[in-house]
């Protein structure tokens, strides 16, 4: 019987000590809720007639120990950030100005960062109009392989949104040189696709300028892609 115990013994520890100890996951990126992509902010508490205090939610994420928001004012490029370990922070804005957002997923066994989606919006305020949003890049995305159809050409999307509702036209940017300084189509707000012309083994980098009715403009950013 003792025999019968021992080799039982041996073999759970055995079994124990083959089990590998699991690696830390790095954390996953988040799904941003409010303020809501392309739009105007009612929500925040004043703090006076040239501030209010905002809130911002997003979804929670596995493996994630602590959310950094960053908030960036597009029109003077200051950010803000907080670390939060719950899914909400609130911060004190500008009113009337058109900020970024984003959530970065953070977990202190593992040096890897994730970040959200990059949403925009206006903190309400007396504005009479509103510059538009920056156009959202579609294809091709920031980085990717694309392979050229028949023609030896590529199709560039996007889509822009202002909450005036008037946007006039977009000018498209785009070169093998960054940034890309090549006004290639000036096109009706209508028109959010166009081909180009490229070859093989190529980067290429482009960029959209969004223009409303009065003369207030966005730039998308710049984006590249490679051409297999």
């Amino acid at each position: 019987m003792k025999r019968a115990i021992f080799i039982i013994l041996c073999l759970m520890l055995s079994f124990t000590g083959c089990k590998k100890k699991r690696s830390p996951q790095p954390p996953e990126a988040v799904l941003l809720l409010f303020p809501e992509q392309n739009s105007e902010c009612t929500t925040g508490v004043s703090l006076g007639e040239e501030k209010s205090q905002v809130e911002f939610n997003w979804s929670a994420a596995d493996n994630t120990e602590t959310y950094e928001l960053r908030v960036t004012n597009t029109e003077t490029g200051t950010v803000q950030t907080i670390i939060s370990t719950n899914t909400s922070a609130t911060l004190p804005l500008e009113k009337g100005k058109q900020y970024s957002w984003l959530v970065r997923s953070k977990n202190s066994q593992v040096e890897q960062t994730v970040s959200s989606e990059i949403w925009h919006f206006y903190n309400a305020g007396s504005n009479a109009t509103f510059a538009p949003f920056p156009a959202t890049i579609v294809s091709p995305a920031s980085s990717e392989n694309v392979f050229k159809d028949l023609n030896n050409e590529v199709v560039l999307s996007w889509s822009a949104s202002d909450l005036d509702n008037d946007i006039v036209n977009y000018e498209v940017y785009f070169s093998v040189e960054t940034p890309p300084t090549d006004l290639i189509r000036s096109l009706q707000p209508s028109v959010n696709s166009i081909k180009v012309s490229v070859a093989s083994d190529t980067v290429y980098y482009w960029s959209v300028v969004v223009i409303d009715a009065e003369g207030n403009n966005s730039n998308s950013g710049i984006y590249n892609f490679k051409v297999l």
